[in-house]
C-alpha cells in the first residue's frame, strides 16, 4: 500500500514525533507507515484522514496486484 504521509506531514510542518503524538502512536509506527512496512488499521487511517483533512483514499493507495 502506497501512502503520502511524509508529504502531508511536511505540508503541516510536523515531525514524525509530532504526528505520532497527535494520533496516539509511536514515532516508530510513523516511520514504518512512511516506509510502507506497516498497513494501518482502519481507525489509524481515519485519524490521519481527520488530522490532514483529506479523504483516506488521498492518503493511502492500494497497489495493483499482479
Amino acid at each position: 500500500m502506497k501512502n503520502n504521509i511524509k508529504v502531508q506531514r511536511a505540508i503541516h510542518n510536523f515531525t514524525q514525533q509530532d504526528l505520532a503524538w497527535k494520533i496516539g502512536v509511536s514515532r516508530q509506527t510513523i516511520n514504518a507507515l512512511e516506509a510502507g512496512k506497516y498497513v494501518p488499521s482502519t481507525v489509524l487511517a481515519l485519524k490521519l484522514s481527520r488530522l490532514f483533512n483529506k479523504p483516506v483514499n488521498e492518503i493511502f493507495e492500494l497497489e495493483a496486484e499482479d
